[in-house]
């Protein structure tokens, strides 16, 4: 029954019958997993508590959710909190990030046109790395953007900044990968053609 509902009737339903809560549990939970995981340095154990007092705190709070309010977005803004207050008693910044090799296809691909540079695991992993070492108000806005696939909007509702906020650190954010993809490619040339005068 609950299967066929849209997120914000489940929303309705789920405030007289915590069934219909499961299932926007179930639609979100894979989804909320992997992008705390992209934007944290946690375990898989340490991310499924954030899980945990994430869903808790969407459910306790279902008679505030505004319903002009998308409920992914709501959601999403929930486990971002958490996940940076869950940072903060640890007192550490996220050191790695969880991203797979087609995150970084993804993201190339997000308005470059660098699909023929795409060929090597080296490339790949330097952004990997370029990624990893981003600050983390630019690391969110990029996973988000490009990862998660988040509207402008809704990245507005979720990190809780203005739409040119959001836009000047994406921008920051690509450029630090893109300057930092162009220097170890550089650095790359260089090293090849010391070899071929060797």
């Amino acid at each position: 029954m609950y299967e066929t509902m849209g997120d914000n009737e489940l929303v309705e339903a789920s405030k007289s019958n915590p069934d219909a809560f499961g299932e926007l549990v179930l639609r979100y939970q894979k989804r909320l997993f992997y992008f705390i995981k992209r934007i944290s340095f946690f375990s898989d154990e340490d991310i499924d508590d954030i899980l945990q007092e994430t869903f808790i705190k969407a459910y306790k709070s279902l008679n505030i959710f505004k319903t002009d309010l998308k409920f992914s977005t709501w959601i999403y803004q929930i486990a971002r909190n958490a996940t940076i207050d869950a940072i903060r008693k640890k007192h550490a910044r996220p050191q790695t990030v969880c991203l797979e090799q087609d995150d970084m296809v993804k993201f190339l691909c997000s308005g470059e046109n660098l699909q023929n540079n795409l060929e090597t695991k080296e490339k790949l992993e330097v952004v990997q790395k370029a990624i990893r070492a981003l600050p983390h108000k630019y690391r969110e806005v990029i996973i988000l953007r490009f990862l998660e696939e988040k509207s402008y909007e809704e990245m507005m509702d979720i990190v809780q900044k203005p739409k040119g906020t959001v836009a000047a650190l994406i921008n920051r954010g690509r450029k630090i990968i893109f300057d930092e993809m162009k220097k170890t490619n550089n650095t790359q040339q260089t090293y090849n053609n010391n070899q071929a005068v060797i």
